[in-house]
């Protein structure tokens, strides 16, 4: 079956087109090892995963201070941790972040933010990268009902902008967000910076190369030009 040219890309934010790893510092700053941002991170996801296959609400900003304070024996609670996932809102994007919006744009798709975090830390990041003047909608995937990767954060993305699932292209670092966005019947383009080998559990990308900006190029080549739905 051929792939079709995407009318819409929806582009992962954390850790695909903004890098984590300044959060270490904050944490630093907090007085506990940097070591454990990551850590920080993945107890967040995994508690919002559970929360929404469980069938309930899965508010990012309460999980982030709560999985921040439970990794650090609440040594960081309160205001120190409301201080670290402020600064989500202040990191800076991959050199390479703007350009692939602009390759998605230049394509003549729409463009959407999709990610798990809450869309007012999106907003402010974007506007602060000079970025939030290429992307036509930002989509929180909480408010849907689920977080990815389950189906319905990929589908409002394409709805929002007013695109067909399957000619919409997700732009991803993470695999499991490659494999809800095929389950969901997106197409999607996965950058190996995070991962470097894709998880062998999940379902493979359409398309794959070493960066965002190149994943999008790699995702265009693969589309048949005459295949639109």
């Amino acid at each position: 079956m051929s792939l079709p040219r995407p009318a819409a890309f929806a582009f992962d934010l954390m850790d695909t087109l903004v890098p984590l790893e300044p959060l270490e510092w904050r944490l630093r700053e907090a007085g506990v090892p940097r070591v454990l941002m990551r850590r920080w991170w993945d107890h967040l996801l995994r508690d919002g995963f559970a929360l929404a296959a469980a069938g309930g609400p899965a508010p990012f900003r309460p999980l982030a201070l709560g999985a921040l304070a439970d990794i650090t024996g609440h040594q960081v609670a309160g205001a120190a941790a409301a201080g670290v996932v402020d600064a989500l809102a202040a990191l800076e994007p991959r050199p390479d972040a703007a350009g692939a919006l602009r390759a998605a744009r230049a394509s003549g798709a729409r463009v959407a933010v999709l990610d798990n975090a809450d869309a007012g830390t999106v907003r402010a990041l974007l506007e602060r990268a000079g970025c939030a003047g290429l992307v036509d909608a930002v989509v929180e995937a909480g408010p849907t009902g689920a977080w990815k990767p389950a189906a319905a954060p990929y589908r409002a993305a394409a709805r929002a902008c007013g695109a067909d699932p399957a000619a919409t292209a997700v732009v991803t670092a993470h695999g499991w967000d490659v494999h809800g966005a095929k389950a969901a019947g997106l197409a999607a383009a996965w950058s190996s910076h995070l991962e470097w080998h894709f998880p062998a559990a999940f379902t493979g990308p359409d398309a794959a190369a070493a960066t965002p900006a190149e994943a999008v190029e790699a995702l265009l080549a693969a589309a048949d030009p005459w295949v639109s739905e």
